[in-house]
């Protein structure tokens, strides 16, 4: 049986379901919540934008991004190159703006060996790093256990308003 996941963005009241058959694994769970939580966040300020150009050119570019996501995270390097170029042309970078782009990133980490990144540590060992910064997204913990049967978490209020906005 299909499960659904709800969520609301308290400042607009714009509400975006996800239904499917979910991973069981909580862990999987809080993923979901707080993606389809974060997505429509992003839809009520994109939507809460009063210019329709810019409203369209800010739908276009997080549609981008999100294909960018999707095919980085299937390992398309030929579609991730493709949206690069693509979102590089809308910029207004033509083709020898991007050659030369190439050219210099080339030349700054050399054409042999990529770049020694080990002083990064290991970004996949969540064993010893510090838990990402949510920035301001709140606890996973107050995202509840999921279960589909049960009330979703509360909608997000937002970043506190400024001390002098304040009455």
């Amino acid at each position: 049986m299909p499960e659904q996941y709800v969520a609301t963005d308290k400042r607009t009241g714009l509400e975006v379901a996800v239904t499917g058959e979910f991973p069981p694994h909580h862990d999987d769970r809080i993923r979901i919540a707080r993606t389809c939580t974060l997505f429509t966040r992003l839809l009520a300020t994109i939507l809460s934008n009063e210019s329709e150009s810019d409203r369209r050119e800010q739908f276009v570019a997080i549609e981008t991004q999100l294909e960018l996501a999707e095919a980085l995270i299937r390992g398309d390097l030929a579609e991730v190159q493709r949206l690069l170029q693509q979102t590089m042309e809308r910029m207004g970078m033509g083709p020898e703006q991007l050659d030369e782009v190439a050219r210099r990133i080339l030349k700054e980490f050399g054409e042999g060996d990529p770049p020694d990144l080990s002083s990064l540590g290991n970004i996949r060992d969540a064993g010893e790093a510090a838990p990402p910064d949510l920035g301001g997204l709140g606890d996973l913990d107050d995202l509840g256990d999921l279960d589909p049967n049960s009330p979703p978490p509360p909608p997000d209020d937002g970043p506190p308003e400024p001390e002098e906005d304040r009455p």
